[in-house]
């Protein structure tokens, strides 16, 4: 017979705590012997194909101030518009290229860079293409569920216009905060603003 768990209950949701670099950056916190490198250290290699280039991102706070424990992942599509999934039918992906990342932000300066390169478009779910962009996903204390958002490039003016995901926002003073500044070393930086007037669009996933 079945017995009754009405005495147990639901755990309380907590925030992202130490644990979770200790558990998915072991060797960014100075544990060593787990892994040779990071899980999602590095995407590329000098194989691969399309245009290299180092995305520099931060995690904001309400007062503007970059968070030193924040974790972020990233994914996207190859230089040709295909994922390196085996939910991609629409052809092979780059085998050199792995489409995702994860990365730490530094303890010291908030910072965390991204050696990856510049996706292709894909196809929305309509078939409209989409605009070249980087999912982004963000975990920190007190953020209980991770946060999705794209990042996108200055450069691609004409294919942002014509971005179905990007037209679906309401408040288009609030499209810019989806869009990287380009430096004059050619990398992107992308401030993501928790909250406050420049608070970055984030997705319900």
């Amino acid at each position: 017979m079945a017995q009754s768990l009405d005495r147990l209950r639901e755990s309380a949701s907590q925030t992202a705590g130490p644990y979770v670099h200790i558990g998915l950056t072991p060797n960014f916190c100075g544990i060593g012997g787990v892994y040779d490198r990071d899980l999602g250290e590095g995407m590329v290699n000098d194989k691969t194909k399309g245009e290299h280039i180092h995305v520099r991102m931060r995690v904001l706070d309400g007062t503007g101030t970059p968070l030193k424990d924040a974790l972020v992942e990233i994914w996207q599509a190859d230089s040709a518009g295909l994922y390196n999934s085996p939910s991609e039918l629409r052809g092979a992906a780059d085998p050199n290229f792995v489409g995702w990342g994860r990365k730490a932000t530094d303890m010291d300066t908030g910072e965390c860079v991204f050696e990856t390169i510049k996706p292709g478009r894909v196809p929305f779910k309509d078939g409209r293409l989409m605009a070249p962009h980087i999912t982004v996903w963000i975990v920190a204390r007190g953020i209980n569920i991770g946060l999705h958002t794209r990042m996108y490039f200055p450069d691609e003016e004409k294919a942002n216009a014509e971005d179905p995901v990007l037209a679906r926002i309401e408040h288009r003073v609030r499209v810019p905060t989806l869009i990287a500044v380009r430096q004059a070393d050619g990398s992107y930086v992308f401030d993501i603003h928790l909250q406050g007037e420049k608070e970055t669009v984030f997705f319900d996933i």
